[in-house]
């Protein structure tokens, strides 16, 4: 049987063994709070950044307030205190899509070579960017989840369309006013639109498979679209010239 002197002696150690562990809790609760304060946005810029990794992971039915608050290793309350709520946390992380889709397409359509080219380099970095990053791309085009009403996102959404109205603009030569389309133009650009987005949608969901599996050999995503993408292409009277 223990003495009561023993006992006595081991309390130190089982008091100084539970502070340490209480120590090592809340420092393991607080890193994240720590590591990236309130006051300076660098919490808000880590919980977007945790919220991406979720969507990513998860998909979108598993990011919510709370797991990216266990993503960010901060408390429940930090994503409510910077976005109010779920509806705008996804609305300022699909603005953030959108930026960087308007990049990777900005940069492709300034690559040389003639407006049918460029148009067509556009529309691989459009498919590339959705490959690289579903659940932001599928995020994007959640209209019922997102609200449009927040400066960083209907910015974002409507420097996109500027730039695919831009593309189809220069494939045609014609011009493409701030607000008001012609029948033609508003044509050109849903077609257009409708033709890249349907192929990206179908890709990622798999349903391209069957077709590259009974396409010639050395067929891919890439060269499929690329096919699909000049088939669109008006054909040129005999000798006549794109211009450049």
């Amino acid at each position: 049987m223990t003495s009561k002197i023993e006992k006595v002696r081991a309390q130190p150690r089982r008091i100084a063994t539970s502070a340490a562990r209480a120590r090592v809790r809340r420092a393991a609760g607080t890193a994240g709070e720590a590591a990236t304060p309130y006051h300076h946005g660098a919490l808000r810029d880590a919980l977007l950044e945790a919220a991406e990794r979720v969507l990513e992971r998860d998909g979108l039915a598993g990011l919510t307030l709370r797991a990216v608050a266990r993503e960010a290793g901060v408390s429940h309350a930090a994503p409510t205190h910077h976005f109010k709520d779920l509806t705008g946390l996804v609305s300022e992380l699909a603005a953030i899509g959108f930026t960087r889709f308007n990049a990777a397409m900005k940069a492709a359509g300034e690559q040389p070579g003639t407006p049918i080219e460029r148009a067509m380099a556009r529309a691989r970095a459009y498919v590339a960017y959705a490959q690289a990053n579903p659940g932001m791309y599928g995020l994007m085009f959640r209209t019922e989840r997102l609200d449009y009403s927040r400066p960083s996102l209907h910015e974002a959404a409507e420097a996109s369309f500027a730039g695919l109205a831009g593309s189809v603009a220069a494939r045609s030569e014609g011009q493409v006013g701030n607000e008001e389309l012609s029948l033609d133009q508003a044509a050109a650009i849903a077609r257009a639109w409708s033709l890249v987005h349907g192929y990206t949608m179908l890709l990622l969901d798999g349903r391209l498979a069957d077709i590259l599996r009974r396409s010639p050999a050395g067929t891919n995503a890439e060269s499929l679209l690329e096919a699909m993408l000049k088939a669109t292409v008006p054909r040129l009277p005999p000798g006549a010239q794109v211009a450049g």
